[in-house]
């Protein structure tokens, strides 16, 4: 069981965006920068494009507004995503608000944010979710 399927059944606390019965989405607890959030499908496949058809589809549309509610939410261009999945065997993809290429360089240091930064990101990305169930 991967370290996301324990966020999923409740195992593992996450400070959680949104859900559906196919996708989950949450803070990255070490993102590169705020609002750096992950959407993941339910099911434990380890690669993107091995997930069913219908899972790898509902995955972004299930993105859609939660990247429209980082947008919202913090000052940037977009919000960039990016797959790598090399870290958790768990397909998964990165919601990143960008202004630059740079913003997604998954080689730069994390932020260390605290608990109370966490739920302030959470709760301002919440606040600004249409579109979905909030967490």
């Amino acid at each position: 069981m991967t370290i996301f399927s324990k966020i999923i059944a409740g195992e593992i606390p996450s400070y959680k965006i949104a859900e559906n019965e196919k996708c989950y989405a949450f803070l990255d607890i070490f993102p590169l920068v705020k609002g750096h959030t992950l959407v993941i499908p339910k099911i434990e496949v380890d690669n993107l494009f091995d997930l069913p058809a219908d899972y790898l589809s509902e995955l972004l549309v299930f993105a859609q507004p939660v990247a429209k509610a980082i947008e919202r939410s913090f000052r940037c261009n977009r919000c960039g995503i990016s797959v790598v999945g090399l870290e958790v065997p768990h397909a998964h993809i990165h919601l990143v608000p960008i202004n630059s290429m740079d913003d997604l360089n998954f080689t730069r240091g994390k932020l260390k944010l605290s608990q109370d930064e966490l739920r302030k990101t959470q709760q301002k990305i919440l606040s600004n979710l249409t579109g979905l169930p909030a967490a």
